[in-house]
């Protein structure tokens, strides 16, 4: 189910259907991310970089070559901070336009069932909040955890594929059941759902790629809710 998942929504993400939903999607991730760059660059020069000034008070010239190595590490620094940062705005957007990317799989994929219904604008913007809460906190634990080795890429994997995939999968099961089943049905599912989330959290990890993960996130699992339910159609709460 979740490589069939992953699959029909790989293959929609370039559909003529869902084109305008994908430089919505696009769009908006890449100005929120060249805007996040800006902001961290600015923190940098402003907080960090006169305080690791400070304890080069007057340094020789034959050392000059240090500066350029502490340019390179805040590059590298700032690089790592907006790639952990990208989780989160993954989940902010694809809070905005879930109900969007999941009317074109239904219609596209499933015409034959009852299409889902779109959360209203105040829960939705609210649940997404506090999912982006959650996804920064998750994250903030992953960093510190990139510090100990043999932990670092299995702690990013195992928060992101646990956050992205619950939160993912009850967004797409909210469309067809009230919110306290669609958990009970997603922590009934948790296996599954874990799984699922993983292979998200490897889209996330791919460069340039992942650009696109709000359009795959969601995609990937209205397929999968769709299977699962297929799969336990008696599930009521």
């Amino acid at each position: 189910m979740i490589l069939d998942a992953a699959r029909l929504s790989f293959r929609n993400l370039l559909a003529p259907e869902t084109r305008s939903v994908f430089w919505k999607v696009l769009g908006l991730t890449l100005l929120v991310l060249v805007g996040l760059w800006f902001v961290l660059r600015s923190l940098f020069a402003t907080l960090l970089f006169p305080w690791i000034a400070g304890f080069f008070p007057q340094m020789p010239e034959w050392a000059g070559w240090l500066s350029f190595v502490l340019a390179i590490l805040a590059g590298l620094g700032l690089a790592l901070g907006l790639a952990l940062l990208l989780s989160p705005v993954t989940a902010l957007i694809a809070g905005l336009f879930l109900d969007d990317v999941a009317e074109v799989v239904e219609k596209r994929d499933y015409p034959n069932d009852r299409p889902g219904t779109a959360m209203p604008l105040g829960p939705a913007l609210t649940s997404s909040i506090k999912f982006l809460g959650v996804v920064i906190l998750g994250n903030i634990i992953a960093l510190f955890l990139l510090f100990i080795p043999g932990v670092n890429l299995i702690a990013f994997f195992v928060v992101n594929g646990y956050l992205l995939g619950r939160e993912f999968f009850e967004f797409a099961a909210m469309r067809f059941r009230p919110p306290e089943e669609a958990r009970a049905f997603r922590a009934k599912h948790g296996s599954t759902v874990f799984l699922g989330g993983l292979v998200i959290a490897a889209f996330l990890a791919v460069p340039f790629l992942n650009l696109l993960t709000p359009l795959f996130a969601a995609g990937m699992m209205v397929h999968l809710h769709k299977l699962v339910s297929q799969k336990d159609p008696a599930f009521r709460g």
